[in-house]
Formats: C-alpha cells, sequence, structure tokens
C-alpha cells in the first residue's frame, strides 16, 4: 500500500522548480534598431564630404556638452539661455515630468522586496445560530476579539512579469530624460532665434530711421524748388507721401519688434511688462558649422534617443503581456497577537500565525478569459511595431533638418553677395537720380523708384543676415546642440 504524501511535501518539488524559473523574461530580446544611413550629408561642403566616413552609431550621453551659443560671442545672448534655462515654465514641467518618471521606476523596482505590513485592531461579533450549528431561536454570545499582527507577500517572478514591470519604467525614465533634453534643446534654440529675430528687426528700425532723414532732406530739397518755382505742387505731394509712408512702415517694424521682445521675455520665464531689451542692431554672422557624420545625428539627437527608448519600453511591454499567460506565485502570512480581552493581546499565549495553503504559497494559473490576454499581447506588439516606425521617422525627419539648414547656409551665402550687389547698384543708381533731378534732367518719379530700389534692397539684405544667423541655430539644434541638465532636474 503506497503512503500518501502530505501536501507540503508533495508540494515542495514543485515549488522548488517554480522557484528556479523565477525571474526569466519572457520579452523578447531587444536591440537597437539599425538604420543604414547616407555615408554624407547631401549637402555638406565638399571639404566634409572627403572626409567622412560612415561608422556605426553608438549612445554618446556621456559626451562632455557645452554651452553651443557662445560661438556667437554674444555675452547678451550668453545671459539670456542661461536665465531662461533657470526660470522658463516648459523646462520645469520637463523637469518635473522627469522626476515623475524616476518616481515610477523606483516603484516598479518595489515590487521586486517583500511587502510588509502592520496593524492593530479591534472586531466585535455576533453569529448567528445557524452558522454555529445550533436550533433556530438559539441565543449566541457576542464576542470581542484583539488583534496586533505583521503581514508579508512576496510575488515569485516566476516568469519575469516584475522584471519585465521594471524594463518598461527604466525605458519610460530614460525617454523622459531624454525628452527633457529635447525640450533643453528647443528651448535654447528658440531663445536664441527669437534673440537674433529681435536684433534684425532692429536693424531694420535703424534702416528707415536713416531712410526717414533722407525722406525729410528730399522734402526740404522739393520744397524749395517748388517755393522757387522749379517744380510743380505735384512733386512736392509725392515727396510728403513717400516720407509718409516710411514712417508707416517703420512703425510696422515698431510692433513686430514688440511682438518678439514679448515672446522672448515669456521663454525667460517673465512677462513682457518685467521685460525690456535695448536696440542692438543686427551684425552680420558669419560662422560654420561642420556637420560631422550622418551617423553622430543618430547619437546626439535627444528625440531621436526619446524614440528608441520608447522603443524598448514597447519591448518589455511584450513580456508583461506574455507573462499574463502563466502561472503567478504569491507567498503570503501573517503572524502576531490575538486575544478577547485588550490586557491580555501581548502576552505570549496569545500569539498565532497564518500561512496560505501549500505552505505559503498561492498559485494562480489563468484558464479561460475570452480572449483579454491574447487581445492585450497583440496590442503590445503592435504598440511596438507603432514605436519602431515612430522611430524611423524621427530619424528621416532629423537627416531632413540637417539637409535643409546645410543647404540654407550654403545658399544664403551667395544670395547674400548678390543683395550686397544689388545694394551697392541700387545706392548709385540713387545717387545719379537725385543730382540729375537737382540738374532738371529727370522727374522726382525717377528719384522715388531709385530711393524705393535702395530701401528694399537694403531690407532684403538685414533679412537675409537674420535668416543666416537663424540658419546657424537651425543647424545646431538638428545636429543634437549640446546640453547640461540642471540641477531642477536632479531634485
Amino acid at each position: 500500500m503506497n503512503k500518501t504524501l502530505k501536501p507540503s511535501a508533495a508540494a515542495l518539488p514543485l515549488l522548488l522548480s517554480l522557484l528556479a524559473l523565477a525571474g526569466c523574461s519572457l520579452a523578447p530580446p531587444y536591440t537597437a534598431p539599425h538604420l543604414a544611413g547616407p555615408d554624407v550629408f547631401k549637402e555638406a561642403a565638399p571639404e566634409a564630404v572627403s572626409a567622412a566616413q560612415w561608422k556605426t552609431a553608438a549612445p554618446a550621453e556621456a559626451l562632455a556638452r557645452g554651452q553651443w551659443w557662445t560661438i556667437f560671442g554674444d555675452a547678451r545672448l550668453t545671459a539670456l539661455e542661461t536665465e531662461a534655462l533657470e526660470a522658463n515654465q516648459n523646462v520645469k514641467a520637463a523637469a518635473a515630468r522627469l522626476r515623475q518618471a524616476r518616481s515610477l521606476t523606483r516603484s516598479a523596482q518595489a515590487e521586486q522586496a517583500p511587502q510588509i505590513g502592520m496593524g492593530v485592531g479591534g472586531l466585535r461579533q455576533k453569529s448567528s445560530a445557524a452558522s454555529l450549528g445550533l436550533p433556530a431561536g438559539s441565543a449566541t454570545p457576542i464576542t470581542t476579539l484583539w488583534r496586533a499582527q505583521a503581514s508579508a507577500s512576496y510575488e515569485v517572478d516566476l516568469f519575469g512579469r516584475v522584471a519585465s514591470g521594471v524594463s518598461v519604467a527604466q525605458a519610460n525614465a530614460q525617454q523622459s530624460e531624454a525628452l527633457f533634453r529635447s525640450v533643453l534643446l528647443a528651448l535654447q534654440a528658440d531663445v536664441a532665434s527669437v534673440y537674433f529675430q529681435v536684433r534684425e528687426l532692429d536693424a531694420e528700425q535703424a534702416l528707415y530711421a536713416r531712410t526717414l532723414e533722407l525722406r525729410e532732406d528730399e522734402l526740404t530739397l522739393v520744397r524749395k524748388r517748388f517755393e522757387a518755382g522749379d517744380v510743380s505742387e505735384l512733386d512736392l505731394a509725392h515727396a510728403r507721401t513717400e516720407l509718409a509712408a516710411a514712417q508707416a512702415e517703420s512703425q510696422g517694424i515698431a510692433r513686430q519688434r514688440a511682438n518678439a521682445e514679448h515672446a522672448l521675455a515669456v521663454l525667460l520665464g517673465k512677462s513682457p511688462a518685467e521685460f525690456d531689451l535695448p536696440p542692438t542692431p543686427l551684425n552680420r554672422v558669419e560662422l560654420s558649422i561642420p556637420a560631422g557624420l550622418p551617423s553622430t545625428l543618430l547619437e546626439r539627437r535627444p528625440d531621436i534617443a526619446a524614440a528608441e527608448r520608447a522603443m524598448a519600453a514597447a519591448n518589455a511591454r511584450i513580456g508583461v503581456a506574455k507573462a499574463a499567460f502563466f502561472p503567478n506565485l504569491t507567498l503570503t502570512g501573517a503572524a502576531g497577537f490575538e486575544s478577547a480581552d485588550l490586557g491580555d493581546l501581548l502576552k505570549w499565549s496569545s500569539r498565532n500565525f497564518l500561512l496560505g495553503p501549500l505552505t505559503g504559497t498561492v498559485l494562480s494559473l489563468p484558464i479561460f478569459d475570452g480572449g483579454r490576454r491574447q487581445a492585450d499581447l497583440d496590442r503590445a506588439r503592435a504598440a511596438y511595431e507603432e514605436e519602431g516606425a515612430n522611430y524611423r521617422q524621427s530619424v528621416l525627419v532629423a537627416f531632413r533638418e540637417v539637409e535643409d539648414n546645410l543647404a540654407g547656409l550654403r545658399i544664403l551665402g551667395s544670395q547674400t553677395q548678390a543683395q550686397q550687389d544689388a545694394v551697392s547698384a541700387a545706392q548709385r543708381a540713387a545717387q545719379l537720380s537725385l543730382m540729375q533731378y537737382r540738374e532738371g534732367l529727370v522727374s522726382y518719379h525717377d528719384v522715388i523708384d531709385a530711393d524705393r530700389s535702395v530701401l528694399t534692397h537694403q531690407r532684403g539684405l538685414v533679412q537675409l543676415d537674420g535668416e543666416r544667423a537663424r540658419t546657424v541655430v537651425g543647424l545646431i539644434r538638428a545636429l543634437g546642440g549640446g546640453w547640461e541638465t540642471p540641477a531642477l532636474a536632479q531634485r
């Protein structure tokens, strides 16, 4: 006759086998996606093309990141960048999101440790006669029970559900860190771009100030000739019209300048009333930014890093969804004191303990759920494919942005030179027309047309200078810029 095993002895081999499986992750092996990129940027300078060779992209989070805006040699811009990093509200919000993500990582990691609690309470109850097996109407006593105990529970991570959850949280935290850096880079670039826009408008305002002086001088000249009877009142009316039109255009530039200054104030975390930027006309920016290797773009761009970390998190979620198909093993127990009298609660004779079935184990195995777990797994896999597509799209957009700005700088150089030649030619034509007008050889319409041409070409040149400065900023941003994590992200 075979000897019947006790439940605890029969469960021991099964328990040991399950414990040996603990921590086995069901998530697919994850490797960072490989994208075949160009050896060189299409719009890069020839000397950069000849020296460039593609290399495999590697994480570059440890690289020292500097204050890239200092290459402009503008102390005021440097001060504004520093102020924005300290006070901008979007940066503070991004830093708070980063701290939330890091806290969620610690919360996920806490599930890998036993959960221990303690409680004290009392219970007063009166059981029914039927529950005690007594005849109906029998009197039952009222009992009081005092309890003080500690409880503990621990989920054995048999199939890596908890470990995969930790991986998800860690990848999410890394994604939040990359997004935080992306916000920093966007802020730095926005401050520089708006700052150069304000200075461009200052240059246009200075141009119109000189134009107004010229228009007033011409009006004085025409008035004298009208009073001398050399010209008709029509020329005088035209001169007054041109002066008024220049004044109106100058006011329009002042309005644009005010709006740009207000936008800069908000980037600095201030209300427009608290900020004032003294007028400083923009000087031409003569900088050449090396584009480097296309592969380094995948290392430096924080938005690409964030997209890659989103893929890693989605991959780990597949492991969580797969683990739901397998048994869940939880160890539970409680120990403490239990007594009918509060005064006897802490006596040694009042001690008690409670363990779950199978020597403190609770093993649950899902059988049927109407396809819910399979749907969750399918959704996790589809989410991974979505993040993969988002990553590849972010890489393509990054390459496009670099190429756009490289082309912009290259073409702006030639365009600026051509515009400078046009300004010189227009100025010479204006001088000749004014001399001929004084001698009575041409009409005042010729003077007006020549002056308008000078103003148009000069303003176009100023706008090209501003566009070039902003394109340099755009190229630096497209290449990943540089960043240093402010202290507020560490708190």
